[in-house]
């Protein structure tokens, strides 16, 4: 019988199955306790929060229970309340809200809490233009504004549980709003509302006095401003893809906390926090910055086909110090578009809350692109001016596309001199090059001359894709079959939806993929010409050819989801520079002059410059040290 033998592999083999085995099973364990924690910690949060409910329903039956007196009413909640139990005996103490409104605004403020619990923007429509529902940044209890005071014997009180006394005055056109939680006849905590006409900016003072009796003053009082925002746009990703939580630090500092399931900031002195919602942003300004605050970002939207009535939600947590025992904090309130130029207007930084983009991106937008479209949309339909600020920019960058053809015609012209010299130079690479280099400068040619206008033009480009998504300008203006400039058209609803590209088809968005089509046509062969083959480089014609058919669908795939301004923007783009370039290549480029002008430019003598001259000494240096190496 054959003696069985000692089988390595095998005993590897199981050792690795029963590893893998042991490690699923200690990771079912840890998730499964996991969960169980997290199960536990949702458990005792809900316990937590039908107490809070189960106590503030208690609170207001006493409150506006008629056959109790004050006195009964006041002993039975010092309990809960301390000296708090004072405002809830007063007339004030039930359900009620308080109107402040103006051309722009109207805002609703609820004796709960004192705070805001409704904002409804009058110049704007959601979705869609006439549709008649306005833009409301704040309803149906989707926004939470609270102090959390710490009473002298070590109670936590949550002012969104209490009533506040309001007193509506109004000084000349301005509307005025006091807003008091008494802890007795002259001491309270005051929320302050001031709203002046034809403006979005609320002013907003939180002060108070006398609670040194009711609240421990040695510790601050916590602001928890809590919001959902409301899906207002057509497109849910879209918009969703530019909201997100901006804010002010340090002296004038600006970051925002980003992208992304769940997103925290935890910046210091902070003078403002933005809940920007795409086209409009809810802001909390202080003249008195916050020592710390932690601003938190969750992404609502999982399914953009189920998740369609919020995009995210903000929370920010911040301590208020009390000062001399008393807190004393001057606010305001921004509830309106996030446009750039009224935010300006401000002088409040509030411009950053609009992101233009940095460095050169956002000096061309703030300098060039938003006078030059906010000139042209003011006396014109907006798709007419996006048309004739196309036309503008490019005509203005025509002279480096000229400059940018003009090279490639030299190198074109100058291509069969290179190949001669690729084949008499093949084994010596660095003569090859020596001998290209020594061309180019009899030539009179710049074989960078050609890149450098190309990339003077990206950040023209790039600039563009951040300006278009961000002007409030072009909400629900329609320029042909687009009825929102902002958002997507679609001239034809898919039954199915692709991935990436979406359920509908944007036909602005097509037409810029066609015209990029025959853009790259036309340059491509002109490009891959001009550049000479390189020894152990990539063959130039091959990467065009692929890039002819790659860029378009790219555009199509990118942009069938973006607003139809920049997509209108593009087209006209596209179809500018191919009209440019075929006026450019019939009356201003002729390959027979230019060649004529390089043998020209040959018969001259040449000066080195001091960069030529650095470089030819570079590589003689190299070759030498290569034929230095080949003797050894």
């Amino acid at each position: 019988m054959e003696q069985k033998k000692f089988d390595l592999n095998s005993i590897i083999g199981f050792a690795l199955i029963f590893g893998i085995v042991m490690w699923m099973m200690y990771s079912n364990q840890k998730t499964a306790e996991k969960e169980q924690l997290e199960k536990a910690k949702q458990e005792k949060l809900q316990k937590q929060q039908k107490a809070k409910t189960v106590a503030t329903k208690e609170i207001t039956a006493i409150a506006t229970d008629t056959s109790v007196s004050d006195t009964a009413k006041i002993q039975k909640l010092q309990a809960t309340l301390g000296t708090f139990a004072y405002s809830a005996t007063l007339p004030s103490a039930k359900e009620g809200v308080t109107v402040l409104e103006n051309d722009l605004v109207k805002i609703s403020v609820s004796n709960k809490g004192g705070a805001i619990s409704e904002v409804t923007l009058k110049k704007y429509d959601k979705f869609k233009k006439n549709s008649g529902e306005l833009v409301s940044l704040i309803k149906n209890n989707n926004a939470n504004f609270n102090l959390e005071l710490q009473t002298s014997d070590n109670r936590v009180l949550n002012t969104k549980d209490l009533f506040f006394e309001p007193t509506l005055t109004k000084v000349g056109e301005d509307q005025i709003l006091s807003m008091k939680l008494k802890s007795g006849a002259n001491e309270f905590l005051e929320y302050k509302y001031v709203l002046k006409p034809d403006n979005y900016m609320l002013d907003f003072d939180v002060r108070s006095q006398g609670l040194s009796k009711a609240v421990n003053t040695s510790k601050p009082a916590n602001l928890n401003w809590d919001l959902k925002t409301y899906r207002n746009e057509k497109s849910i990703s879209y918009e969703n893809r530019y909201t997100e939580s901006v804010f002010e630090y340090e002296d004038g500092k600006d970051d925002y906390t980003g992208q992304g399931t769940q997103k925290e900031e935890n910046p210091e002195k902070v003078t403002y926090v933005a809940y920007k919602q795409h086209l409009f942003t809810t802001v909390l300004l202080t003249k008195t910055p916050l020592e710390k605050a932690s601003i938190k970002s969750f992404d609502l939207v999982k399914d953009d086909k189920k998740d369609t009535i919020y995009t995210k939600q903000f929370k920010t947590v911040a301590p208020l110090a009390f000062t001399n025992g008393e807190l004393n904090y001057q606010m305001n309130w921004y509830f309106g578009p996030a446009d750039y130029k009224l935010l300006s207007k401000y002088d409040r930084n509030l411009d950053e809350i609009v992101s233009l983009g940095w460095g050169i991106f956002g000096w061309i937008n703030k300098l060039i692109f938003v006078p030059l479209f906010g000139f042209l949309s003011s006396f014109m339909g907006l798709g007419i001016a996006i048309i004739i600020f196309t036309i503008l920019i490019k005509l203005a960058m025509s002279p480096i596309t000229f400059k940018s053809f003009l090279s490639q015609a030299k190198m074109k012209v100058l291509r069969p001199e290179i190949a001669e010299l690729g084949e008499k130079f093949a084994k010596d690479p660095m003569k090859k090059q020596q001998e290209t280099m020594k061309l180019y400068s009899k030539a009179g040619v710049n074989p960078m001359a050609g890149c450098i206008p190309a990339l003077i033009q990206i950040p023209f480009m790039y600039a563009s894709f951040l300006f278009f998504p961000t002007s409030v300008d072009l909400r629900q203006k329609g320029f042909l079959w687009a009825d929102d400039l902002s958002s997507f058209d679609s001239v034809l609803k898919l039954p199915f939806n692709i991935p990436l590209y979406g359920d509908h088809i944007s036909l602005f968005a097509l037409l810029a993929s066609i015209a990029i089509f025959f853009y790259m046509k036309m340059t491509s062969g002109d490009q891959a010409m001009a550049q000479p083959p390189q020894e152990g480089m990539p063959d130039m014609a091959k990467i065009m050819k692929i890039m002819i058919y790659l860029s378009p669908i790219m555009m199509l795939i990118f942009f069938n989801n973006y607003g139809s301004g920049l997509s209108l923007y593009n087209l006209i783009s596209n179809l500018i520079t191919i009209g440019i370039m075929i006026v450019i290549k019939k009356y201003f480029i002729d390959s027979d002059k230019i060649h004529a002008q390089i043998q020209e430019n040959k018969a001259k003598p040449k000066t080195e410059s001091k960069f030529q001259k650095k470089m030819r000494e570079m590589m003689e240096q190299a070759e030498a040290q290569k034929a230095q190496q080949k003797k050894k």
